[in-house]
């Protein structure tokens, strides 16, 4: 994970310009707003999964709390 962090901090203006270029080239200008669609839902949905296992887990520590504190 911190690998990618690194390789995204070192991008320039130049570099990210010449990547939207070749994106714009391979998939034409009108594909490129569907693609940025997928690529939100994508998110969306990963955001959702990992806020429901954290949810998950916050239950399942109070849930072991409130045992431990029965006992």
């Amino acid at each position: 994970m911190t690998v990618m962090f690194l390789f995204l901090s070192s991008l320039g203006g130049g570099e990210l310009t010449l990547i939207f270029l070749v994106v714009l080239l391979l998939f034409g200008g009108n594909k490129i707003p569907e693609l940025m669609r997928g690529l939100g839902k994508g998110i969306r949905e990963f955001n959702n999964a990992k806020n429901a296992v954290e949810d998950e887990f916050r239950q399942g520590m109070r849930d072991a709390e409130k045992k431990s504190v029965d006992k």
